[in-house]
């Protein structure tokens, strides 16, 4: 295969120079090319035949990349699928605009469905495109304002490769390019093990916890710390007997006066960290009282209604003081219970709290049921010891979590250095 026809060189005297803010050393003062992706990539319209089984079929996710498509999803007949070869681009045209896009690193060939979009990279001699450059190439502000100017995410684009082949770039040549993807690649293995990393601690955080904490069937928990393993049962109590409900409210949209001040409002979509702190709507002092109440720092806080939309019953403790509204129930917890105990085991037994289901598929948990629901309770240096071991567990974990979030934010910072856009100037 020859490269397609030499694209125009950028140069002090044709137009000013478009290139990246960071280079390295060896790559200072080259010139780059100003070439479209169709320059330098080629669309794929190889078909099955009769070559590959419906195994090798896969689908692309945003996130997760190409996976294997589900059964039910491939037709009978699998001759015209599409095949794709390592390094080879595959995306479905109606969801290209939400990131469904994907490089197949497999050594092996897959098919995809007729109706998606296949190309391949130029490599050969200096003109062309390094498949991982253009695989990171395809995570920035350019490429994605560029597959998504057609419609909002709202709105069903087809984008095919005629589309696609008129996105402009200012590219490097090809031993640049493989050093910029072999830069951002290694941040991503470390995002990658960092990842790793904080799942591991969260999947032992659970298994720690359904040890911890009595099944269904016992009074005792399976593991208990030395000095509490001859203490007996736990004592078996009723939530309303651990603490007081109440009730949260919405402050009328129509008075301005209540609206857009310094008190966090925590409705559903504020409830995804196991400590709230902040949400989406802030109501001023004014709407105490008038249509919404203050949860006190340290109150635990329950979704009861719409918490079938979550894979979980979303259960947070407020640390500060909080507004909330009507789909909240805020806990007010008994001075001789521990509330970091108590929110361990309310998380822990999240399965088990009855919801029932309501017309819109949300589902409801029912006061009653709230109140009657049965929690175990040892004495109060037990509580301790176990929220201490939970608590100082969530510390690492978050931890790990804000490295990983530092990792993405340096990575989001090189990418904005190391590719070329209108905005960026060599330093």
């Amino acid at each position: 295969m020859n490269p397609k026809a030499p694209s125009t060189v950028l140069t002090a005297e044709t137009k000013p120079a478009l290139v990246p803010k960071l280079r390295f050393p060896e790559f200072r003062g080259a010139a780059l090319r100003s070439v479209r992706l169709g320059d330098v990539t080629e669309e794929g319209r190889s078909r099955n035949g009769n070559k590959h089984s419906v195994a090798s079929v896969m689908g692309v996710t945003k996130a997760d990349g190409i996976v294997p498509m589900e059964a039910r999803l491939i037709a009978a007949d699998i001759a015209r699928y599409k095949l794709v070869e390592n390094d080879w681009f595959a995306y479905n045209p109606m969801r290209l605009n939400i990131g469904s896009i994907a490089r197949w690193k497999g050594k092996r060939e897959i098919l995809v469905s007729p109706d998606y979009v296949v190309f391949k990279c130029i490599t050969e001699g200096e003109l062309g495109i390094a498949p991982g450059y253009l695989d990171h190439f395809r995570q920035t502000k350019v490429w994605e304002e560029f597959v998504t100017e057609g419609g909002d995410g709202s709105v069903r684009v087809r984008i095919y490769y005629k589309d696609i082949a008129r996105v402009e770039l200012a590219l490097p040549a090809l031993p640049e390019q493989q050093k910029i993807a072999e830069c951002l690649s290694w941040v991503d293995a470390l995002m990658a093990a960092q990842v790793r990393k904080v799942d591991a601690l969260k999947t032992h955080k659970k298994g720690l916890m359904q040890q911890l904490f009595p099944t269904e069937d016992e009074t005792q928990p399976r593991l208990r710390f030395p000095e509490f393993q001859n203490a007996g049962d736990w004592e078996v109590r009723t939530m309303e007997s651990l603490a007081s409900f109440s009730s949260g409210g919405t402050p009328s949209k129509d008075n301005p006066k209540y609206w857009n001040g310094t008190i966090p409002w925590v409705s559903a979509s504020s409830m995804y960290d196991l400590v709230v702190e902040k949400a989406d709507h802030y109501v001023t002092p004014l709407a105490i009282g008038n249509g919404t109440r203050i949860a006190k720092k340290g109150s635990i806080l329950i979704l009861v209604r719409g918490s079938m939309l979550f894979k979980r019953v979303p259960i947070c403790v407020a640390g500060i003081d909080v507004a909330f509204n009507q789909d909240v129930k805020a806990l007010d917890v008994d001075a001789s219970i521990n509330t970091d105990f108590l929110l361990y085991q309310l998380s822990a037994f999240q399965s088990r709290i009855p919801i029932n289901e309501t017309g819109i598929g949300a589902g409801k948990i029912e006061l009653d049921h709230l109140k009657g629901f049965e929690l175990f309770i040892p004495d109060t240096s037990e509580q301790q010891r176990i929220a201490s071991c939970l608590s100082s567990l969530d510390t690492l974990i978050t931890a790990e979590a804000q490295k990983l979030e530092a990792l993405k934010t340096h990575k989001k910072g090189l990418m904005q250095q190391l590719f070329p856009s209108p905005e960026a100037v060599e330093a």
